[in-house]
């Protein structure tokens, strides 16, 4: 178990059971972006919140704040490493196919902040240009929460004999929390990187980590990722 999962332990193991040394096949192993899309990290996009309510400003800033010194920083470098190893790199984004949104699923129609229409061309619906995939990188377009149950991903990446998925991404405990559970229950092995993910409150991303933690993935952070990456190399 890395020492970042071990700040993550919750009732269920902190007698110590299941938590196993973590061991990967780069052959075998992908990088799972998640929903850094402009639309959810770009305040200049802001569709997402109304930054003139009251306090909401103040509200979200420690989320913005953790995202752009954090978030970005970690999975930039976390990228440049795992190309530079041959590690497949995915993405994983929210886009309607109709412009209307009449595609998407019933959680990204909810009043509130998960009213979520992004237009596959629209330039909300875009990665960020930090992270912008390469043109042989896989990006699957979801109208669900999960990766896994809005897309044909998990059959793309059998197809290459993947085993074992490094998810990063926004947010923790939404859209990469249900993306993690469902590639655990499709027999992957999940690794979470908790420095390149983010929640609206730390509070829950901090939350969601310790209810994943062993049973769904293994946490670990982005320098733990490398050095595993890099021994498993040699």
């Amino acid at each position: 178990m890395s020492e970042t999962a071990k700040k993550y332990v919750s009732f269920y193991y902190e007698n110590g059971g299941g938590m196993n040394k973590i061991k990967i096949n780069p052959q075998k192993t992908a990088l799972l972006i998640v929903d850094m899309q402009n639309h959810f990290v770009r305040t200049d996009f802001g569709e997402a919140l109304d930054y003139k309510a009251d306090g909401e400003w103040e509200r979200w800033l420690p989320f913005y704040t953790r995202l752009h010194d954090i978030v970005i920083p970690n999975t930039q470098k976390l990228i440049e490493s795992l190309r530079k190893n041959k590690i497949e790199v995915t993405h994983g984004r929210i886009a309607s196919l109709k412009k209307d949104g009449s595609d998407r699923c019933l959680v990204q129609r909810k009043p509130g902040w998960n009213d979520i229409l992004l237009p596959v061309n629209s330039e909300n619906a875009q990665i960020i240009d930090e992270l912008k995939p390469l043109d042989d990188e896989i990006v699957v377009n979801k109208t669900t929460d999960s990766v896994v149950a809005g897309t044909n991903y998990t059959s793309l990446i059998r197809n290459m004999g993947i085993e074992t998925i490094i998810v990063t991404g926004i947010v923790t405990d939404q859209c990469v929390a249900s993306t993690v559970r469902d590639l655990a229950d499709e027999g992957f092995e999940v690794i979470v990187v908790e420095d390149c993910c983010a929640a609206a409150d730390h509070r829950l991303h901090e939350n969601e980590l310790e209810i994943m933690n062993v049973i769904y993935c293994s946490i670990m952070n982005t320098d733990e990722v490398i050095d595993l990456v890099e021994k498993s190399l040699k």
